[in-house]
């Protein structure tokens, strides 16, 4: 089994690092491409690294020292911000050129096209509206490029509530093989409640007054009649 070089674009505080971790998994943290600081700060207090911000912008393909493939597995990660294409946002979209924050999965399709060896296997995490009416001929267009590359892709809407979390959360989750298949794993009976995560004492900042939850809950009807 060939070793993992992990490589987290978008990292934030590293919870795919983690995933690996808790799965056992030997692998090592490759490349962390981040821009927020207090994102990376963090990721290097859980994780024990010093990694430093990165803008994915800065970067090029060589960067990411894609080398020696026929000894390590390269994992990229690539679960780009949502803000433009979520319901709790104004869905600026994501098209190529747009400027707007969830854009930037262009980003990894330049990386890609100057990467002399590619990632053997890529992760994408995303909202459930990346394959809305709206936006999914632009996840089709990505889809089809990485096609054009070599991948093979499988994607699925996943409820964290079926996988272990006490707790509703759709996420779109996409797998990208140079070679072979994948099947997502088969969902599993809920188990526990919420109330044994949550924590008893909240600091009063963290709570949202009836004002503004009122007005979130008004733009999240209304974009769901638009849609």
């Amino acid at each position: 089994m060939k070793k993992i070089r992990l490589i987290e674009l978008f990292a934030g505080i590293g919870t795919q690092a983690m995933a690996l971790r808790e799965l056992g998994a030997d692998f090592e943290r490759y490349r962390v491409v981040e821009n927020d600081r207090f994102a990376i700060q963090s990721y290097n207090a859980i994780h024990g690294t010093r990694f430093r911000p990165v803008d994915i912008r800065d970067m090029t393909g060589y960067d990411l020292q894609i080398v020696d493939t026929d000894k390590y597995l390269y994992i990229m990660t690539y679960s780009f911000p949502c803000t433009t294409i979520s319901i709790a946002g104004k869905q600026a979209g994501m098209a190529q050129g747009s400027n707007t924050a969830s854009s930037l999965l262009w980003e990894v399709k330049r990386l890609l096209e100057e990467c002399e060896n590619l990632p053997q296997v890529l992760l994408m995490e995303n909202v459930p509206q990346i394959h809305s009416k709206k936006f999914i001929p632009y996840f089709q267009e990505w889809q089809d490029f990485l096609v054009s590359v070599g991948y093979h892709n499988f994607w699925q809407d996943m409820n964290a509530e079926n996988y272990g979390v006490p707790q509703h959360r759709v996420r779109t989750f996409m797998v990208s093989l140079l070679n072979g298949g994948y099947t997502f794993p088969a969902p599993s009976e809920p188990s526990g409640c919420i109330a044994d995560i949550m924590e008893n004492d909240v600091d009063e900042k963290f709570y949202i007054n009836n004002e503004k939850s009122k007005a979130f809950l008004d733009k999240l009807l209304l974009v769901g009649r638009l849609e």
